[in-house]
C-alpha cells in the first residue's frame, strides 16, 4: 500500500509556480497581486496545513473503521485508482455546491473565496474549520463500496493538486476539447466571480462535465470585467477575522432570530434571511436577470425596427 500525500511532493512546485506567475504579473498585470492579500492567502494555507494534521488523522481513523464493513475488496490496481479518482471527483462536486448552497459549510468554504485578487496564491487561502463541517461524510460511500482510505486520500491529493493551476488570471483559454471535459483557469474565474450571472457556477474540481450534468455549468464571457471576492467583501486583511467572520455572522443572526428560523440562519442559503433584509445569490441573479431585461425593452422601445426580422 502506498504511503506518501501527493500534495506534500508539489508544494515545491507550487512555490515556483506563485514565483513565475509573480514575475509575469510584474510585466503584464501588476495588479494580480497584492502583498497584504497575498501574505494572508499563505496564513490561510499555513493554518490549514496544521488544522489537516490535527483532525486529519481522526477521520482517516474512523474511515479506517467503517472500511471493516465494505461492500467489496477494491484491489489496488491502475483501474481501481482511476475509478477512485472520478467518483472522489465527484464527491468534491457535492462537497463544493453544499459548500456554497448552505451556510453551515459556506463559513467554511468563504475562506476560499474571500480575496478580492485571483492568482495561484489564492489557491492556498484554505479553511481552518472545515472539521466541523463534517464534509467527510461525503466519502463514506466510497469508503463502504470498498475504495481503501489511502487510496481515497491519495485521489484527494492529486485532486487538489489539479486545482491549483486553474486559479490564474495568465492563462486565457485552454483547447476547446479541452475546456469542455476538464476544469480550467477560464471555468475557474467564473467560480471566483461576484458578477450577478456567475454567482455560484462552476462547482467542479477536475471535471467540467459535471456542471453540465447537474445544471450548474455557466462559460466566461468575453468583455465583462469579473470582480471577484463574496458578495459583501471582508475590507481588512485581519488574518482572524477572514477566517472566522462567517461563523461569528452565523452566531449574531441565529442570536437575533426568533426561534422558529435560528436554524434556517444555519441550514439556508448564505445570504438567506427570514425578513428580506439581504439577498441570496438566486435573489442577486433574478433581480439582475430582471434589470437586464428591462433594459432590453428600453432599447428595443427606442429603436422598435432593432427587433424585427428583414423581410425575405
Amino acid at each position: 500500500m502506498p504511503d506518501f500525500s501527493p500534495t506534500e511532493l508539489a508544494v515545491p512546485g507550487f512555490v515556483a509556480l506563485v514565483l513565475i506567475e509573480m514575475i509575469w504579473a510584474w510585466r503584464k498585470r501588476p495588479e494580480a497581486y497584492e502583498p497584504k492579500d497575498t501574505l494572508t492567502s499563505l496564513a490561510f494555507g499555513l493554518g490549514s496545513t496544521v488544522s489537516g494534521l490535527l483532525f486529519g488523522g481522526v477521520f482517516f481513523a474512523l474511515f479506517l473503521w467503517l472500511w471493516q464493513f465494505r461492500l467489496f475488496d477494491i484491489p489496488w490496481t491502475w483501474w481501481a485508482f482511476a475509478l477512485c479518482f472520478v467518483l472522489d471527483d465527484l464527491k468534491y462536486y457535492w462537497v463544493h455546491r453544499f459548500g456554497h448552497r448552505v451556510r453551515w459549510f459556506w463559513a467554511s468554504h468563504v475562506n476560499h473565496h474571500s480575496s478580492q485578487h485571483y492568482n495561484l496564491s489564492t489557491a492556498l487561502r484554505q479553511t481552518w474549520t472545515g472539521f466541523l463541517t463534517l464534509g467527510f461524510v461525503f466519502a463514506l460511500p466510497l469508503v463502504l463500496l470498498g475504495f481503501h482510505p489511502a487510496m481515497i486520500a491519495i485521489c484527494g491529493g492529486f485532486n487538489l493538486i489539479y486545482q491549483f493551476w486553474i486559479h490564474t488570471e495568465a492563462i486565457d483559454r485552454m483547447p476547446r476539447w479541452f475546456e469542455a471535459v476538464m476544469n480550467t483557469p477560464s471555468h475557474h474565474r467564473v467560480h471566483h466571480a461576484t458578477n450577478p450571472r456567475y454567482l455560484d457556477r462552476n462547482y467542479a474540481g477536475v471535471f467540467i462535465v459535471w456542471d453540465k450534468m447537474f445544471g450548474t455549468f455557466a462559460p466566461e464571457v468575453d468583455g465583462e470585467k469579473i470582480r471577484y471576492g463574496i458578495v459583501k467583501q471582508l475590507g481588512s486583511f485581519n488574518l482572524l477575522w477572514a477566517v472566522f467572520h462567517e461563523w461569528i455572522g452565523i452566531v449574531q443572526d441565529m442570536w437575533r432570530a426568533p426561534w422558529k428560523h435560528k436554524l434556517s440562519y444555519l441550514l439556508r442559503e448564505p445570504g438567506w434571511t427570514h425578513d428580506g433584509s439581504r439577498e441570496t445569490s438566486d435573489q442577486i441573479r433574478e433581480r439582475w436577470l430582471e434589470r437586464q431585461g428591462t433594459q432590453e425593452k428600453s432599447v428595443s422601445s427606442e429603436n422598435p425596427i432593432a427587433g424585427e426580422a428583414e423581410p425575405a
